[in-house]
């Protein structure tokens, strides 16, 4: 159900600071702690020994020791050593191509010989002094394919975000959907509309009228494994909207990585990058908390669309035109995965 050959995004720098991490990626237990130099290191999450998931233990001196009975491991997956007994003969445990970049950790979970760092999505605002990012962790029990069709068809804010980002004119407004290579884009322009609550916040930390007609914007970014970066925004209206001047509008960034972890279920590490009143730290928490409040809804109802489908598996699921985003992502990693399984199919026929 998920592409292996490829880099996803496994955790934030923080939540292994302190101590190892455990987690399930692509249907593959994996420690993540830091090893000597501050190195980021993943391996299986499995003692050699007996079998206890090496992240219930501790980082000493940059090693990996496990809880259990205190073995040793080096960031190759060969064990060290063990109180007063003889380990040499150990097998080594799975290590798998870990990157830290763009304050993320990356794991490859498939062949390791095309493990490119060249290939981890570029994120220019990651980079940029101009702009600013808050974001999260949601842990998702739902299909991650279900969370792509949900970023790449915005049409449900009418409904399940009906509060806070949510207007009418999203649903009666037309979607464009094209294919730009291996990225699949849709986006909706909304022109002289009012701005709904959490946009007119974010025009108020611009320093902008929040009671004026505005032009509205969101171009949904798909790239394959599962990434979505959403172009959001509004600008007074009748000066260009997606393209008004910075002292008429306020743009974010909306980052969604969808890691898959099981069948139904993944991690979803969510945020906004925005390029105004950067450096305003409290504008920044209010704006992630609003988000993860919005996020929240996703959730809710897209773990009871998982429960919902699995109930009823047999049953066919109608298509409209605003799934467009959603279908052709799909066949994307349809793709990925025929190209995956091929050299398997070969070697079977071999």
């Amino acid at each position: 159900m998920f592409p292996k050959n490829a880099w996803y995004v496994a955790c934030t720098p923080d939540e292994i600071a302190q101590k190892p991490l455990g987690r399930t990626i692509c249907g593959e237990r994996i420690v993540f702690y830091r090893g000597e130099g501050g190195r980021v290191v993943a391996l299986e999450d499995f003692c050699p020994h007996r079998g206890a998931p090496l992240s219930l233990g501790q980082v000493c001196e940059g090693k990996l020791v496990c809880g259990y009975h205190g073995l040793v491991m080096g960031e190759e997956g060969k064990t060290i050593s063990m109180p007063g007994q003889r380990v040499g003969g150990f097998p080594c445990i799975k290590r798998f191509a870990v990157e830290e970049r763009y304050g993320f950790i990356w794991v490859w979970t498939g062949d390791q010989a095309q493990a490119d760092p060249a290939k981890i999505h570029h994120l220019e605002w990651a980079q940029n002094p101009d702009w600013a990012y808050g974001g999260g962790l949601y842990h998702i029990q739902a299909d991650y394919r279900l969370m792509i069709d949900n970023l790449m068809d915005l049409t449900h804010e009418t409904y399940v975000h009906s509060t806070s980002i949510g207007q009418k004119e999203i649903d009666e407004t037309p979607v464009t959907t094209k294919t730009e290579g291996e990225q699949v884009v849709t986006s909706r322009f909304m022109d002289n509309v009012m701005a709904p609550p959490f946009w007119q916040a974010n025009l108020r930390g611009n320093g902008l009228p929040d009671d004026q007609p505005v032009d509205r914007w969101q171009v949904c970014r798909f790239t394959p494994p599962s990434h979505v970066m959403i172009e959001v925004g509004v600008a007074l209206a009748g000066h260009g909207g997606y393209h008004a001047p910075a002292d008429k509008k306020v743009y974010s960034v909306v980052v969604d990585f969808i890691t898959p972890e099981t069948e139904t279920s993944h991690w979803y590490f969510w945020g906004m990058a925005r390029n105004f009143n950067v450096k305003d730290e409290a504008l920044t928490a209010q704006i992630r908390e609003n988000q993860g409040k919005v996020f929240a809804e996703d959730t809710e109802m897209l773990e009871a669309q998982q429960r919902s489908l699995l109930a009823h598996p047999a049953r066919r699921l109608l298509m409209l035109n605003i799934d467009a985003g959603g279908v052709q992502s799909r066949r994307i990693i349809d793709r990925l995965l025929a190209a995956e399984r091929a050299p398997a199919a070969e070697a079977v026929a071999a």
